[in-house]
């Protein structure tokens, strides 16, 4: 990001997609009623995997939500992070690290290995996030939600990730823990 001025577009732009349509809904069979629930027990999935991670900081929840939501200080985490710091790093692309903190803004992260956008953003309390890994199929997203709560010591950041490719979900929450947990605390000491 030094020497250069990004804008959106930019950032739209380096996210590598267009901009992150509504949920598709399922058109009704021809004289179904609008409200019509699925019919059958096999239409809905009970076998998605999810991550849940519960994760105590020292640092505030002010501190925590600016260190995801701006680009100068996450590159910091990213710069931390064991992808950055091992023989993955050359898979993981030259793109600078760019973050759009706005409803609907894009983000860029490892390179260009992680892209997405700010689905909902209360500082201070919540980021929701539409998040994809560049290893998975075009147009596959996952919904990743950061919450903060207040702590005697610090905050609690509870974090829920779904919607991802189920053999992923081992490595993925590795990921979290040794990418964005681990060298958050390190740069926010």
């Amino acid at each position: 990001m030094t020497g250069r001025n990004w804008t959106r577009r930019d950032i739209s732009l380096l996210a590598g997609a267009t901009a992150f349509a509504a949920p598709v809904v399922a058109r009704a069979a021809a004289g179904a009623p609008r409200d019509a629930r699925p019919a059958t027990e096999r239409e809905i999935s009970h076998s998605e995997a999810a991550i849940h991670q519960e994760i105590d900081f020292t640092a505030s929840a002010a501190h925590l939500y600016s260190a995801l939501t701006t680009t100068q200080e996450f590159d910091k985490v990213v710069q931390l992070s064991l992808a950055m710091n091992s023989n993955m790093k050359a898979k993981l692309g030259a793109l600078p690290t760019a973050i759009d903190a706005e409803p609907g803004g894009a983000f860029v992260l490892f390179g260009g290995y992680v892209t997405g956008r700010f689905l909902e953003l209360v500082p201070d309390l919540r980021i929701v996030q539409a998040w994809r890994a560049g290893s998975w199929s075009p147009g596959n997203y996952s919904i990743v939600r950061f919450e903060f709560r207040g702590e005697r010591a610090g905050t609690r950041l509870i974090f829920d990730h779904a919607g991802f490719p189920s053999d992923a979900a081992a490595e993925l929450a590795w990921g979290w823990h040794v990418n964005y947990w681990e060298p958050l605390a390190k740069s926010l000491a």
